[in-house]
């Protein structure tokens, strides 16, 4: 017989009655009823029930045994009797009887419990990691990350893409967020970085003439914590050449799909899997207020900001910021009008937390066709018949409030919610208004956000520069890279801000999932392009010189994009955290409270380093 087990703990059935078997694995529960121990054990394949009754020789030394010890036992199965049979349990027809037992490694008093949930905190469990991955839940939350990634590796490789690991110790370069530095021992003064992406290597890549590539690559980016945000994450790494934006969508997105259809059950109920229509990134943002928007959510954002410049409209709070090049948004929410006024309360609270000074809105209601003097026309029907009450409604003269309603699609017992603002300002509050306005709807709403569904589509048409307000300079606004759509031609033509970009990321469910391009494969349109954002030329070969350089020895058309494994994982397991789809992580304040890092160094170590720790007295006190 083997040394721990003839059998998992998953394994045993009725069928197995009378055997003689041996199972190894933690105290799961062990509990005395009457004379007789129960000690269920767990493995990582699942539980069996093992008894012994008092009189045994080893009946006193198994009441000793703590919760989580690992112990082997040896015994025969027995069938339950029809009264005892525990369904829930895939071995609940049968128990051990056990005659011998080994104690393998004692358990002390655990700090939480295993076999429940029991509102330990998130600093206790990343403390005591080990112990929170024994749970079913992380167990199996870790399982369907390794049977993602497996299922990616597959389907990447059965498209004829080739793996690869690009270096982990690099430069640092300009990428969006802050490089984590490593020092160089061996060239005083001069540091490596990790890598925000291996965007510079995979282009290299398909200059060096390979034609498919993928990773399962790990990035570094030192950024402030976040729920959906690690500063350590793991991500679909693709690039190919001599291939346009759809080539691309038309490839990735099957493997995407596929994923998303084989694990969508995780969570016990199946989701459907719906690719929208690619939606521009100006439609985006003035339709839904985010580049990233929750497509579950029907309610969509309209432009009033002529209807409130008119000269029946005497809301001034709205006139003086639209003098100002502002723009009033709104949200059209359909059927409302029998909410109690608590609804509009709660909203109108929501944004005064958000640092708003409210959420202005017009409830829309049938009203008798308002005095019109002749030659002013209205439409036929309800929109010529409807009128409107809530706290602006007497600033909007009736003319006004039918233009509104024709604009916005309202009709009697739909509200119109708005925002006005600078125009980006506007777009952003707007967004996160209209997410709050369909969480704020009862489930069985019309509007309500749509259950069981990932909704992904491609946003497209990205700008290739925006306006830094901070530096007071154009500044790329999303990936330096890459193609812009015109080429040297949009470059050298028009304003920076005009210019999009051959961009796309892909959402889903209000999450961006990746991030893409077609690359910039010419040097002379990334010189100019870089020139554009306050690059010189000497800086960019400075910055990126290798890629340059290969640039100039014939370089492809190629494109790519990176798609989140942790993103994925996480809409996959219904978890709003990213920190519970990995095995080991950080805490928000990117510390593993576990090993005790980050850490003060040996000085000696700083030395070989030629290192010098300076940090302000009010940090050390802070920490």
């Amino acid at each position: 017989m083997h040394a721990f087990r003839t059998h998992k703990c998953d394994a045993l059935r009725k069928d197995n009655a009378g055997d003689t078997v041996k199972l190894s694995g933690w105290i799961h529960r062990i509990y005395d009823l009457g004379g007789v121990l129960f000690v269920i054990l767990r493995d990582t394949h699942g539980l069996t029930q093992c008894v012994i009754e008092e009189g045994s020789d080893l009946f006193e030394t198994i009441s000793q045994w703590r919760v989580e010890s690992v112990v082997t036992v040896t015994g025969k199965v027995r069938a339950r009797s029809e009264e005892t049979i525990n369904s829930k349990m895939e071995t609940g027809e049968i128990e051990i009887d056990i005659d011998e037992a080994e104690l393998q490694s004692s358990a002390d008093v655990i700090p939480f419990q295993v076999y429940e949930d029991d509102g330990a905190g998130e600093d206790i469990r990343l403390r005591y990691r080990y112990l929170d991955l024994r749970r079913e839940g992380m167990q199996k939350k870790i399982r369907l990350r390794n049977n993602v990634i497996r299922t990616m590796r597959e389907k990447m490789h059965a498209q004829d893409f080739q793996e690869f690991q690009t270096p982990i110790l690099t430069a640092s370069s300009p990428e969006g967020a802050r490089d984590y530095l490593v020092p160089s021992r061996l060239h005083p003064g001069k540091f490596y970085a990790l890598p925000q992406a291996p965007q510079q290597f995979k282009q290299m890549l398909m200059m060096s003439g390979f034609d498919k590539y993928f990773q399962i690559a790990p990035c570094f980016r030192d950024e402030d914590g976040r729920a959906d945000r690690l500063a350590e994450f793991y991500q679909l790494d693709v690039e190919m050449s001599f291939v346009t934006q759809q080539d691309i969508f038309d490839t990735i997105q099957p493997v995407v799909h596929s994923i998303f259809e084989e694990f969508s059950g995780f969570t016990g109920e199946k989701r459907e899997v719906i690719w929208c229509d690619s939606i521009p990134y100006k439609e985006a943002m003035l339709k839904y207020g985010s580049d990233k928007p929750d497509l579950r959510n029907p309610l969509e954002i309209c432009d009033l900001t002529e209807v409130f410049s008119r000269d029946d409209v005497e809301f001034n709070a709205f006139k003086n910021v639209i003098k100002k090049d502002g723009v009033v948004r709104a949200i059209r929410v359909p059927k409302v009008g029998d909410q109690p006024r608590s609804f509009f309360d709660k909203l109108d609270s929501w944004a005064k937390g958000e640092g708003a000074f409210g959420l202005g809105y017009i409830l829309f209601e049938k009203t008798e066709i308002p005095e019109h003097e002749e030659g002013d026309s209205f439409e036929d029907g309800i929109i010529a018949e409807i009128g409107g009450k809530g706290p602006i409604a007497k600033f909007i003269g009736p003319n006004a409030l039918v233009e509104m309603a024709k604009i916005s699609g309202c009709e009697a017992g739909d509200a119109i919610f708005f925002i006005c603002n600078q125009e980006l300002p506007a777009a952003k509050f707007a967004g996160a208004a209209r997410d709050a306005i369909c969480s704020a709807l009862p489930e069985d709403h019309p509007s309500a956000r749509e259950k069981n569904v990932y909704k992904l589509a491609w946003i497209i048409d990205f700008p290739m520069y925006e306006f830094d307000e901070k530096a007071q300079k154009i500044d790329f606004s999303h990936n330096p890279f890459s193609m812009p759509q015109g080429g040297m031609d949009d470059l050298e033509n028009k304003e920076p801000t005009d210019i999009y970009a051959w961009q796309y990321d892909c959402i889903c469910n209000g999450f961006e999932l990746a991030s893409g391009a077609i690359r910039n494969h010419r040097p002379e349109i990334m010189e100019k392009a870089f020139g554009i954002a306050g690059y010189s030329k000497d800086v960019l070969e400075e910055e990126f010189g290798g890629m340059l350089n290969a640039m100039r020895y014939g370089a492809p058309p190629h494109g790519g994009l990176a798609f989140g494994v942790d993103r994925i994982i996480m809409l996959l397991a219904d978890e709003p955290n990213l920190r519970e789809v990995y095995a080991f992580v950080m805490n928000g304040q990117y510390e593993d409270q576990m090993m005790q890092a980050p850490s003060i160094v040996d000085p000696a170590l700083l030395k070989d380093l030629h290192v010098k720790v300076d940090v302000p007295k009010k940090l050390t006190d802070a920490a």
